[in-house]
């Protein structure tokens, strides 16, 4: 499994409205072949900060068939309104699992 990491910068006092949003955007990512696992969590130093974890069967699962479909461009809708910088993504891959 491959994971797609984003840091998302949300505006300040808009991070309710986003998160509401990201909730929307649940079964568009449920619907992506390849789709694993999806899950959003907020930074606790930096409450305006998410990190969005996705979780991918492979990484052309992620950058080319999500990407380029629809379900992205509603993702964008949804959330672009929100971010107040360029989400920062890249991809990793396990290589060790503790407890």
């Amino acid at each position: 499994m491959i994971q797609e990491v984003a840091t998302l910068t949300i505006t300040p006092g808009s991070e309710e409205d986003f998160e509401a949003a990201a909730a929307k955007a649940v079964p568009l990512f449920q619907k992506a072949p390849g789709a694993l696992s999806w899950r959003l969590d907020r930074t606790i130093e930096s409450p305006n900060e998410y990190t969005l974890t996705v979780g991918w069967a492979t990484l052309e699962d992620h950058t080319v068939g999500f990407r380029e479909s629809a379900e992205f461009q509603q993702w964008r809708e949804l959330v672009g309104p929100h971010f107040a910088a360029p989400p920062q993504v890249k991809h990793v891959q396990h290589t060790y699992v503790g407890f």
